[in-house]
C-alpha cells in the first residue's frame, strides 16, 4: 500500500469526501462508478461505520455494489428505491454548464438511469476534468451487439451533419475481445475533438436504431465538486448560481483509501 497519495489521487479524496457531506441519514443514495467515484463510496461506507450513518445505496454498476457492500452500505434496487434523493458520481468531462461526458468506465446506461432518477445529481472530479467546450474525451455511445457495425456507419454518417470536429470511431475492447457492458452491450468512442451543440447531439445518436444510449449528460448535473491536490475544493451550485471554496485538512492515516487506483 502506498504512503503517500499522489496530487491527482488527493484531489479525488478531498472531492469525495466534500460530497458525501450533502448525504444525510435515511437517504437513498446512487453511488456512482469509476476511480473517484469508488473514493466516495469508500468515504461513506466510513460514515456508516463510525457514525452510524443509515443509507440505502443504488449502485450504478456491478463492480460499484461490490464496493458498497464491502464497506457496509446496505444495497437495494433502483425498482426497490423507487426514488432517489441524490446521486454522486464521477465524470470524464464536464462544462462551465454543468454538462458532462461519462461512460469512461462503460457504465453510463445505468449511470444516466440512476441520476435522472434523483432529486439531485453531484459530480465529483479532479480540476482537470474541467473544459470549455466538451468533446477532447471520446465520447461513449451503448449499442447492441446485433449488427453493430451497421450501427457504427450510420453514426459516422450522421455525424457530417453534427457540429463537431472530427467523426472517428472505435469499438473499445477488452483485451482481444469487445469489451461487453453489464447489460450485455457493446461500446462505441467516438473521437470527435469538439461538439459545438451536446444537446443536439445527444438527440440525434440516440435516434439511431441499435444504439442504446450515450455518454452525454445534458442538464442533469445539479453541483459539480472539484478537488485540487493541496487540499482545496470548490463546490458549484448551478441552480443557485454559487461557487463556494473550502480547505479540508488531509489526514495521512486516511491512506486506507489509497488502494484505490485508476
Amino acid at each position: 500500500m502506498s504512503t503517500e497519495l499522489s496530487p491527482i489521487d488527493k484531489a479525488k479524496f478531498v472531492a469525495a469526501k466534500k460530497a458525501v457531506e450533502f448525504v444525510e441519514d435515511g437517504m437513498r443514495v446512487g453511488l456512482g462508478t469509476g476511480s473517484t467515484a469508488a473514493w466516495m463510496v469508500r468515504c461513506l461506507g466510513e460514515l456508516v461505520r463510525d457514525e452510524g450513518l443509515k443509507i440505502k445505496g443504488v449502485p450504478t454498476s456491478t463492480r460499484t455494489a461490490q464496493l458498497a457492500r464491502e464497506v457496509g452500505i446496505e444495497v437495494v434496487s433502483l425498482d426497490a428505491a423507487k426514488w432517489l434523493d441524490i446521486t454522486i458520481d464521477g465524470a470524464d468531462e464536464f462544462d462551465g454548464d454543468l454538462n458532462l461526458i461519462k461512460g469512461g468506465g462503460g457504465a453510463l446506461l445505468q449511470e444516466k438511469i440512476v441520476a435522472t432518477a434523483s432529486d439531485q445529481m453531484i459530480v465529483i472530479a479532479d480540476a482537470g476534468k474541467e473544459v470549455e467546450t466538451l468533446g477532447q474525451f471520446p465520447l461513449p455511445v451503448e449499442l447492441v451487439p446485433f449488427g453493430w457495425q451497421t450501427t457504427q456507419a450510420l453514426i459516422e454518417e450522421t455525424l457530417v451533419s453534427l457540429d463537431v470536429l472530427a467523426r472517428k470511431s472505435t469499438l473499445r475492447m477488452n483485451g482481444d475481445t469487445p469489451f461487453v457492458t453489464d447489460e450485455g452491450n457493446h461500446i462505441l468512442d467516438l473521437h470527435l475533438k469538439r461538439i459545438g451543440n451536446a444537446q443536439q447531439t445527444a438527440m440525434v445518436l440516440n435516434q439511431m436504431p441499435g444504439v442504446v444510449e450515450n455518454g452525454l449528460f445534458i442538464d442533469i448535473c445539479d453541483r459539480v465538486v472539484i478537488g485540487y491536490g493541496d487540499g482545496r475544493v470548490e463546490v458549484r451550485d448551478i441552480n443557485a448560481g454559487t461557487i463556494e471554496e473550502n480547505m479540508l485538512d488531509f489526514v495521512e492515516s486516511e491512506n486506507v483509501f489509497s488502494d484505490l487506483a485508476d
